[in-house]
């Protein structure tokens, strides 16, 4: 569809206004950085000593790698457990039988609800009085995680169902599936296909939402600032390295994202009935247009 159907094309002037307020942004935009910049110098924060530090391979094998692991562990089993969580409790809450539905809804909405910090503080001083001695943050921290993150991600897959045509259940129905194979077979795949960019999403969010074991000590990426200024007393140019390391993994999850999403769309279509392409007698068939007798 041609784009000039869904707006009318800019004419001059909105040409040249476009290119004004295009203008007023960048120089809105190069002000702020400018002063920035200008306050950080009158601090010293662009002085070399406190730079210096990241260029030391002990600051990284001692601090900023072993943060770096620790993030990525909880997101790594975290992101797993939050898929499975989102997976069932999603299909739990599709299911006809109420008894099913019901208690599934009911868990997403509570767990959905409730601030992930306070969870993972629940989780934490939970352990002690099931017996769980010592306490670990790291389940504290990842079951935290998959709580809320998984509940957010079951709401993502039954929108993506819910939005798909109801003829596909219908078509499922009259060749004799049960709904339990309509929803596997046909509903969750182009569901979560649909839905992937979402997901994928909800998944960079989980890999920002680590951070909050530092609340409770969890050494991750975000507790190495605290040790990196109170070594080096520079507060400012730690939080920018960490803040860079969260772009570059936000990054390389959002092309693996692309790509898996690429994958499925490829996939998803195909040419033609399967085997038409081998069969002899449709590669020799007539073409018998409108001619044949009624």
């Amino acid at each position: 569809m041609s784009a000039s159907v869904l707006y009318d094309a800019p004419g001059p002037r909105a040409k040249a206004l476009n290119w004004v307020y295009s203008g007023v942004a960048l120089a809105i935009l190069g002000y702020v950085a400018w002063l920035v910049y200008s306050k950080f110098e009158e601090t010293g924060q662009w002085e070399g000593e406190k730079w210096t530090p990241f260029l030391d391979a002990d600051v990284w094998n001692n601090l900023l790698i072993p943060g770096l692991i620790g993030t990525l562990s909880a997101f790594a089993l975290g992101s797993l457990l939050a898929l499975a969580f989102g997976f069932v409790f999603a299909v739990g809450r599709l299911s006809e039988r109420k008894i099913i539905s019901i208690p599934c809804g009911v868990v997403v909405e509570f767990f959905r609800s409730i601030p992930m910090l306070l969870l993972m503080f629940f989780i934490y001083f939970m352990q002690p009085s099931l017996g769980i001695v010592p306490t670990s943050i790291f389940w504290a921290v990842v079951l935290g995680l998959m709580l809320y993150n998984g509940s957010v991600i079951a709401e993502i897959i039954r929108a993506g169902v819910h939005a798909l045509p109801k003829g596909q259940t219908e078509a499922g129905s009259a060749v004799g599936l049960t709904s339990g194979q309509v929803m596997r077979t046909i509903l969750l795949p182009q569901a979560v296909r649909s839905m992937l960019p979402a997901i994928i999403a909800q998944l960079v969010v989980l890999l920002k939402d680590t951070a909050l074991g530092y609340v409770l000590g969890y050494s991750e990426l975000l507790s190495q600032v605290k040790q990196l200024d109170g070594n080096f007393h520079n507060l400012i140019p730690a939080a920018i390295v960490v803040a860079l390391i969260y772009i570059i993994l936000n990054t390389i999850l959002g092309l693996v994202a692309n790509w898996i999403e690429g994958r499925t769309r490829r996939v998803g279509h195909t040419a033609g009935p399967v085997g038409a392409a081998d069969d002899p007698e449709v590669q020799t068939a007539p073409a018998t247009g409108m001619s044949g007798t009624v």
